[in-house]
């Protein structure tokens, strides 16, 4: 399963703290300079917080990775065995001791982890090949020293069966004959083990569970951390002696040290979440249900025409608890007996009925449309066909509603539907003021994760000015108009489909049909909506429309009224072909060897010296020790398995090594010839080399990503910017800017008007950085109020919808794009002063300049400071402009 770009962010800053933290001997250090770092800085913000190492192992690396429901944090901790093992562990067969806060969420990684056809599973496998073992932790009495000898061993287990004060009566505290030899070669003066208190073996070591982890000094893998942050916890991990300590959680406690945190718009726009939810609040119990009910009806007749992938909306009802009013019990029976709900279409899930043990939810075979809950479902349960969350009690009250949401979230397929209907998640709530329901889902959504400004630019509602007001924002108006036609609501509820974000169907007092306009149509929303409502209605709607559109003709943005603008494409010119300028395409053209780059390592690259018990080795940029303890068995394993060859070590390092853009045999020759250059060139013994063969796995792994660099950058250079090279503009294949390109993206709120903006002064998205303290937010104020602009649009950087430019190493989104009054278009990046003269910047600038070169007096580019040969940025703006 490939992996997120959010994801692939976060293992890429615990490699970093993993590699780091073994180069330099100091956890605390390498995970103070990346939190410290600018990028990681603003990302983390109140959570940048100085390393806090546990007592008694204080070189053992504790970081915390947050993650938002919905993130994938079992993925991740899949993925960051692979990354300690490679980076830090330097074990080809790490021990893993996985602990997570539930029996249930036990079973369910148990499960997951054990079967080959999980990717969990599949991730282990393909990097340990096949020789992977999982132990439920009640059966650690299975492992045989061979299995940690020879196979990745995960013992998955929950934190309360390790964190005792007292570890009298607790089996993996106690003495187990059948793990005697696993201490057969363990010295018995070696310190930190328990021993035996009593009996012919009192003062012997304990064959325990916690001294087998105790000697192996597992890789600790905590998942839910914020359940087991406390100084038990930590005195239970001194017992256990960890190599590392990775936790994931959604909300850390102020003890953790969070390395990184991801962001609720990253889950989304990677389609993991179901984002925004639509509010409905409800005075009373059987409203809410009601609207669940129908609620799930429309989302139900959308899933049915999505032909490529099988969609079952299901409604996730939190019941009262057995001693109130509206209990299980009495939910159950309102849905059957007042809303004719068959029985066979509600499936019960509480501590004593398991209505949904051994169903899958998602085959096509299954009825049930309908789970009622209390707190059941809150853990170990997970199915992204759960759309809609009804609280039958007050949100703000309701125990573990939070947990019970959370279920909605999860997209189905992680991939965005057709129907936009579809990519969001739906909560009625029994509320008795508005307030109180905005408030207790505001509080639960931020009890998973979510940080407080994303939610609130998340929940929607049919009244998007009463959310205005809750959020403190000053509610910018948008012309709508209401028209009631006779008839059921049913029979109208489908022109919602064409426009979901800009028209609501609702019964108005005398049970009629309430339309609701909220936004201006495009032309082809226009259209759908006439296909899917009633003939005899199109009269009265065209009419009122009409006279709505009289009314607000001069407020309707360009993309409203249906135009568009197109920004033209850079093209490259390869074998007399024009193509998309994307380096990714271009170097598919390209034709290269690893023959072409040296395989000599310099004495500067890499060498190594023992000294006394220890190897010490330099690297580029620094050096690194190796103990000679560390490896032994390892060794030991080699010389059986590889032979402890020349060809073995070569074969190995094929396996760390290999490289997607490299075929195998031409790596294996490349690193053949490392090898022998330097056994027999540089004099470096082979068992030296087996004994720090991950140091140089790594350091060949850097090698491999240095040359791929040097041939993507000559590809780029050749392909755009040498003297025979021709760059072109296409605007046939250019970027199309239309209304709602940006749909879901999170908007701008603050209380500045941009009249120009493209697709509307309430579709801009945020702006990065301070806000409107912030540069770009000053940029957008002076595009905005310049004469020579037509319209303007916020580019939403790594959106698929955006603008991009090429460079060597991936693709460049300008802040702004503009289109002027006489059809020029200008593309404005905006650079902090901090900034001006990376090369980063210099690469967007030559890019940028290259299009503006090509475009035939088409296109304009302009590179923003906030002071540049004492013009500000206005005045920046002004001087190009004037140019033309």
């Amino acid at each position: 399963m490939r992996l997120k770009h959010y994801q692939k962010g976060t293992l890429d800053v615990l490699t970093r703290f993993l590699k780091d933290a073994r180069l330099q001997g100091d956890p605390a250090a390498a995970f103070n300079a990346i939190i410290e770092s600018p990028e990681q800085a603003a990302r983390l913000k109140a959570y940048a917080k100085p390393y806090k190492a546990i007592k008694g192992l204080e070189g053992v690396p504790y970081a915390c990775l947050r993650l938002p429901t919905g993130g994938g944090k079992t993925l991740l901790a899949a993925h960051t065995i692979i990354q300690a093992r490679d980076h830090w562990l330097e074990r080809d067969y790490p021990v893993v001791l996985w602990l997570v806060p539930s029996d249930a969420i036990r079973r369910q990684t148990v499960e997951a982890l054990k079967d080959p056809r999980h990717f969990y599973r599949q991730a282990l496998d393909e990097a340990f090949e096949g020789r992977v073992r999982v132990f439920d932790i009640a059966d650690f009495t299975q492992v045989t020293p061979s299995d940690l000898a020879s196979k990745l061993c995960v013992f998955v287990g929950t934190v309360q069966t390790l964190k005792v004060s007292n570890t009298n009566g607790r089996k993996v505290y106690a003495h187990h004959e059948m793990l005697e030899p696993h201490f057969a070669k363990t010295s018995p003066a070696t310190p930190g083990l328990e021993r035996n208190d009593d009996g012919p073996f009192k003062g012997d070591i304990r064959f325990s569970f916690a001294n087998l982890m105790h000697v192996h000094n597992p890789l600790v893998i905590v998942d839910e951390a914020h359940n087991a942050v406390t100084s038990l916890a930590d005195e239970m991990q001194r017992r256990i002696n960890p190599s590392a300590i990775i936790q994931f959680t959604a909300t850390p406690k102020n003890k953790s040290n969070i390395l990184h945190s991801v962001t609720a718009q990253e889950l989304k726009d990677e389609q993991m979440i179901k984002m925004p939810v639509v509010l409905e609040e409800h005075e009373s119990w059987q409203s809410a249900v009601n609207g669940a009910i129908l609620r799930q009806a429309q989302l139900n007749e959308e899933a049915q025409k999505d032909r490529d992938n099988y969609i079952r909306p299901i409604v996730l009802f939190q019941a009262q608890n057995k001693d109130q009013p509206v209990n299980v019990d009495a939910l159950r029976d309102h849905l059957v007996e007042v809303k004719n709900i068959p029985p066979e279409k509600i499936a019960v899930v509480t501590g004593k009925q398991r209505e949904l043990d051994g169903i899958d939810l998602k085959d096509p075979a299954c009825e049930i449309d309908y789970v009622i809950t209390v707190q059941a479902l809150k853990e170990g349960w997970d199915c992204s066909f759960a759309y809609v969350f009804c609280s039958v009690a007050n949100i703000g009250t309701a125990g573990d509603a939070e947990q019970l949401l959370g279920r909605v979230l999860r997209m189905p397929y992680a991939t965005r539907r057709t129907s936009a209907m579809l990519n969001k998640s739906y909560a009625c709530l029994s509320s008795p003021t508005f307030q109180d329901a905005v408030k207790g889902l505001v509080d639960k959504l931020v009890d998973m994760g979510f940080d407080e400004s994303e939610v609130a630019d998340n929940i929607e509602h049919a009244q998007p000015e009463l959310l205005d007001g809750m959020f403190g924002r000053k509610p910018r108006p948008t012309p709508n108009f209401d028209l009631s036609i006779d008839a059921p609501v049913e029979e109208i509820k489908g022109i919602e489909r064409a426009a979901p974000t800009k028209i609501k169907v609702a019964p108005d007092e005398h049970g009629k049909a309430k339309v609701t306009v909220r936004d201006f149509l495009t032309p082809a929303q226009e259209t759908a909506i006439f296909e899917q409502m009633p003939a005899q209605h199109h009269g009265r709607f065209k009419e009122e429309l009409a006279k709505f559109k009289a009314a607000n003709k001069d407020k309707a943005s360009p993309a409203q009224r249906g135009e568009e603008f197109i920004v033209p494409r850079l093209l490259a010119q390869v074998q007399d072909e024009f193509v998309f300028a994307d380096n990714d395409l271009l170097i598919e053209y390209h034709d290269w060897t690893l023959k072409d780059h040296s395989h000599q390592l310099s004495e500067r690259q890499f060498s190594i010296r023992q000294v006394a018990n220890t190897f010490e080795v330099d690297l580029d940029e620094g050096s690194l020790q190796v103990q000679l303890k560390d490896q032994t068995d390892q060794l030991s394993l080699d010389i059986g398995v590889d032979g402890w060859t020349e060809q073995g070590l070569v074969l190995w390092l094929d396996r760390k090594v290999r490289d997607r853009y490299i075929g195998q045999g031409e790596l294996v020759s490349w690193l053949s010839a490392v090898v022998a250059y330097l056994i027999h060139d540089r004099g470096i013994t082979l068992s030296t080399l087996m004994r720090c063969q991950y140091v140089l796995a790594r350091r060949l792994q850097d090698r491999l990503s240095e040359i791929y660099s040097i041939e993507r950058n000559k590809v780029y250079q050749g392909s755009l910017f040498q003297p025979d090279a021709a760059p072109s503009l296409s605007f046939e294949n250019g970027f199309r800017f239309f209304d709602g390109m940006f749909d879901g993206v999170r908007t701008y709120q603050g209380r500045t008007v941009f009249g120009k903006h493209f697709t509307g002064k309430n579709q801009v998205p945020a702006f990065d950085g301070r806000g409107e303290d912030g540069e770009e937010f000053q940029c957008a104020m002076f595009l905005d109020a310049n004469a020579k602009v037509k319209h303007w649009i916020r580019n939403v950087a790594k959106h698929p919808n955006a603008f991009w430019l090429p460079l060597a190493g991936g693709k460049f989104y300008p802040d702004f794009v503009a289109e002027l009054e006489d059809g020029k278009i200008l593309v404005v990046e905006y650079k902090g002063e901090h900034l001006r003269t990376n090369q980063d910047t210099k690469d967007k600038m030559a890019i940028g300049s290259l299009w503006e070169k090509v475009s035939d007096g088409k296109g304009l580019f302009l590179l923003a400071l906030k002071e540049d040969d004492g013009l500000n940025m206005r005045d920046q703006l002004i001087d190009k402009l004037a140019k033309v």
